[in-house]
C-alpha cells in the first residue's frame, strides 16, 4: 500500500511517515503544501491521502475540492486542529472520509487508515481469503490450507496486494509503485525476487494455490502456469 501525507510540520509529517512504514509497511511519500500534494496525485496512484488543513500554497479544503472535482477517489484522513460540528460536516461535504483533530493517537491514526485502505478497496474484514489462502491483516499472518507461512514483510505486502485485485493480472510496474515510495530508485528485478521467493512458499504449502506468471504482462494469483518469476 502506498500513503501520501501532506503535513507542513516537519517532525510531525516525519512521525507519521515513520509510523506507516514501521507498522503496517506501506511507502509512504511525503510533501508540505498543497500544490505539491495535487501534482503528486497526479503522477503516482495512492491507497490513502494523510491531508493537513493548514499548509501553505493551497489549503487542505481546497486540495480536497480539487481531487474530488477530478474524480479521485482515493480516500482521504483530514488532520486538523479545527473543532466543532460546522467544520465536521465542512469536512465530510467536501469529500473526507475521514478526519482526526490535533493532537492525535499515531495508533489511532494507523488503525483508522488501515480501514479506510479496506473500505477504498471494498474490503469489510481484516482477513483477506482467496482459495486456500487465508491473510489476516491485523495480525499480518498468512495461512495457507490451515498452514501457517513465514512471508517477509514485502512478500506479505505483495501478496495482499494480488489478494486485493482479484483475477486481474499485476505487472511489476504497478507492484513497484505500490510496494515504494518515489525515492525508491532500485530496478524491477527486485520485485522478480519477492515473488519468486512468495511462489516458492506457497509451493511448499500446497498444490493447489500458486503464483502465476503471464510473461511481459505481469502477475496473478491463479493456476501453475511458469515457474520462474
Amino acid at each position: 500500500m502506498r500513503v501520501l501525507v501532506v503535513e507542513d510540520e516537519v517532525r510531525l509529517a516525519r512521525n507519521i511517515a515513520a509510523a506507516f512504514r514501521e507498522g503496517p509497511g506501506y511507502a509512504v511519500d511525503v510533501c508540505h503544501d498543497g500544490a505539491e500534494a495535487l501534482m503528486l496525485c497526479e503522477t503516482a496512484a495512492y491507497d490513502l491521502i494523510v491531508l493537513d488543513l493548514m499548509i501553505p500554497k493551497l489549503r487542505g479544503q481546497e486540495v480536497l475540492r480539487r481531487l474530488r472535482d477530478r474524480k479521485e477517489a482515493t480516500p482521504v484522513l483530514i488532520l486538523t486542529a479545527v473543532t466543532g460540528a460546522t467544520s465536521t460536516i465542512d469536512l465530510l461535504n467536501f469529500g473526507a472520509d475521514d478526519y482526526m483533530t490535533k493532537p492525535f493517537d499515531l495508533g489511532e491514526l494507523i488503525a483508522r487508515a488501515r480501514a479506510l485502505i479496506r473500505r477504498g478497496k471494498g474490503v469489510r474484514t481484516t482477513v483477506l481469503q482467496n482459495g486456500c489462502i487465508r491473510l489476516n491483516l491485523a495480525e499480518q499472518t498468512v495461512s495457507v490450507d490451515g498452514q501457517f507461512v513465514d512471508l517477509s514483510r514485502t512478500e506479505f505486502r505483495i501478496l495482499e496486494y494480488l489478494i486485493h485485485h482479484p483475477r486481474t493480472v499485476i505487472s511489476k510496474l504497478e507492484l513497484l509503485e505500490h510496494l515504494y515510495d518515489c525515492t525508491w530508485e532500485h530496478h524491477s528485478n527486485v520485485i522478480e525476487v519477492h515473488v519468486s521467493n512468495l511462489r516458492r512458499k506457497l509451493r511448499n504449502a500446497t498444490d493447489s494455490t500458486v503464483l502465476e506468471t503471464l510473461r511481459g504482462r505481469g502477475y496473478r494469483l491463479g493456476s501453475l502456469s511458469d515457474d520462474r518469476a
